[in-house]
């Protein structure tokens, strides 16, 4: 018995650690394709380079974080904390930012960075075929 309420126990800290569901941004359908070989797009080629593209809320930012496969992480420029009309930003660094309240977000999980924030930023689906990347919510 006590051997079950240690894995249950385990178990459900390990659920806790979820990003947690935001209830400002609208849920909603989408699919956005990226032809790397445009010049619009050329940076995403090499590990480190991002973009601002169309789709989403307010855009998306993709990077290319060069881990993994796909190596490309693709978020919502809506803030998830805070109802603000100005998209986020990205620096190149390792945080995406909310210029309304001033919060940071990962780059690589959407995790909040900022004390205070629960809300994860919103990421989407990466998915890569030949020099094409779909983006999508789905």
């Amino acid at each position: 018995m006590r051997k079950f309420l240690l894995l249950f126990l385990i178990l459900f800290s390990i659920s806790c650690e979820k990003n947690e569901t935001n209830d400002i941004l609208p849920e909603f359908s989408f699919s956005e394709t990226i032809n790397l070989n445009l010049p619009q797009y050329i940076d995403l080629q090499v590990p480190g380079g991002w973009t601002y593209t169309n789709g989403g809320i307010q855009g998306i930012i993709i990077q290319n974080t060069g881990v993994g496969n796909p190596p490309y992480k693709a978020f919502e420029r809506a803030c998830p904390n805070y109802d603000c009309n100005t998209p986020m930003t990205f620096d190149g660094s390792l945080r995406l930012k909310c210029s309304c309240d001033e919060s940071e977000y990962s780059i690589y999980d959407g995790s909040p960075q900022t004390e205070g924030n629960h809300y994860f930023a919103r990421e989407y689906r990466v998915t890569k075929s030949g020099s094409t990347l779909n983006i999508s919510n789905f």
